[in-house]
């Protein structure tokens, strides 16, 4: 669908969001595909069931893991990135073999009619429904019982499907968002660094979860980012940024509106040129930021970045952990130690070193957020283990030995009984060697109960002869 229809899907995100062709190949075109792809070769390993470790008390059962699909999943997609945001966790719950219902974010209103007029042509409609529509919409589908519910939006509505979820207690992935902090230590490279902060900024206009949300710095380090990023964005967007064809537009007038109230924060160092009529707002650094500003109080979502001025490691530290756990939080420096004491001592949903956005793009990573930024995560192989459930199995037999061995457990109760029960069920560690301990272990108690059963036997038959 997706190799067949990319010159309308461009089309339609490029209607939505004003977003020129790299940006919607890279992320969300081409990524999705890469995405199903990856899935393709790698299915039938991330489907197999699974044999996990056993303890010596199990030496002679099977311990299997299988993967159970959840049932009906109902996937909740973004107009950030309306086509990735959508189609990736869709993927995911069909791969799982989970019939699914995608509602895609009518505020897309082109990527959400384009993906119900494609989906229909390309899968089941029995199995794979696309429901269009709006709050009413989704409010009615919230009401039904699903066995799984994945969104992508704003912790507020986050909020509402956790509440309907906890009906019918169905299992959630809330993939939200919230305020993504930058910290700038005076060891970093500041031209790399604005490169880095300024390219993960104002992709998509800024509309992008794990968007840089606000800076905190030194005074001195400020200073030297506004430097570069003057020229920076000169180079990237040229003296008239809103001749670029390389920024997208505002999604719509409601945020235009949210945005424009930001600019009044503080004082504007770059940028701030607006123009209602193309939702239009140049990429713009706010400086002598507030904490207590409205810039500071959201999520922004926009072309905005406040710089808010910190002395050290250890007031950036307090500063993050003050606010709600974001769903990324960057890190720029060179001194390892300091990087590490950040690291363990705040809490986000991915932390990433000297760069911004692209650890999205690590299939080994999880991709989720922590509390009001979300719960649940996914990419890479995560997204198809979302959507399954794993069913434990113990599957035992009615072996003589096993039998015999187990009988341990059986009325009359002894001191004896209950010290080879310990023995059988203790933990022991993984040490190279003595994991071989229990199959030998086992093996003599297995000879030891094979002569036992033949001392019976002959036993038995002396006392049978007449």
């Amino acid at each position: 669908m997706l190799e067949e229809n990319k010159l309308e899907i461009h089309a339609a995100l490029n209607a939505d969001l004003g977003r020129g062709k790299f940006e919607n190949y890279v992320f969300e075109i081409d990524y999705t595909i890469n995405e199903i792809n990856h899935m393709l070769m790698n299915i039938k390993n991330w489907a197999a069931s699974e044999m996990p470790p056993k303890a010596m008390i199990n030496l002679l059962d099977d311990v299997v893991i299988h993967k159970e699909p959840y049932g009906v999943v109902l996937v909740i997609g973004a107009w950030n990135y309306p086509i990735q945001l959508s189609l990736v966790p869709f993927m995911g719950a069909i791969a799982a073999g989970n019939s699914v219902i995608l509602k895609p974010s009518e505020v897309a209103v082109n990527c959400s009619n384009i993906l119900g007029e494609l989906i229909p042509k390309y899968l089941n409609n029995e199995c794979y429904k696309v429901i269009l529509g709006g709050i009413n919409e989704t409010t009615e589908l919230l009401k039904q019982k699903f066995d799984y519910i994945f969104y992508t939006g704003s912790t507020a509505v986050g909020r509402i499907v956790r509440e309907a979820s906890n009906k019918y207690l169905t299992p959630v992935t809330l993939e939200l968002g919230g305020k993504s902090p930058v910290y700038i230590d005076s060891t970093a490279d500041i031209n790399v660094t604005a490169k880095r902060v300024l390219w993960g900024k104002f992709i998509n206009m800024g509309q992008t979860c794990i968007a840089p949300d606000y800076i905190i710095c030194s005074k001195e380090v400020q200073d030297a980012f506004i430097k570069e990023a003057k020229l920076i964005i000169k180079e990237w967007f040229g003296e008239n940024p809103q001749n670029s064809p390389d920024l997208s537009r505002i999604i719509n007038e409601k945020h235009y509106q949210r945005l424009i109230n930001f600019l009044s924060d503080g004082e504007v160092a770059i940028g701030g040129h607006t123009d209602p009529s193309e939702k239009f707002i140049a990429p713009t650094i706010l400086i002598n930021v507030k904490f207590t500003d409205a810039v500071m109080s959201e999520e922004i979502f926009g072309p905005i970045l406040p710089i808010v001025n910190i002395s050290n490691a250890y007031e950036a530290i307090n500063f993050i952990n003050s606010r709600d756990k974001p769903l990324a939080l960057y890190i720029f420096g060179t001194n390892k130690e300091e990087i590490n004491l950040i690291i363990n001592n705040t809490s986000s949903g991915n932390t990433i070193v000297n760069d911004t956005i692209l650890h999205v793009s690590v299939d080994t990573l999880p991709f989720g957020g922590i509390g009001p930024s979300g719960m649940g995560s996914y990419h890479g192989k995560l997204t198809f283990d979302t959507f399954v459930h794993p069913k434990g199995c113990l599957i035992k037999n009615f072996n003589i030995i096993g039998e015999t061995i187990a009988a341990v457990r059986y009325p009359p109760y002894s001191d004896k009984k209950l010290k080879f029960l310990n023995f059988l069920m203790a933990k022991r560690p993984d040490i190279p060697g003595v994991k071989f301990l229990p199959y030998l272990v086992m093996f003599g108690l297995g000879i030891a109960v094979t002569f036992g059963f033949k001392a019976i036997m002959k036993e038995h038959l002396y006392a049978a002869e007449p």
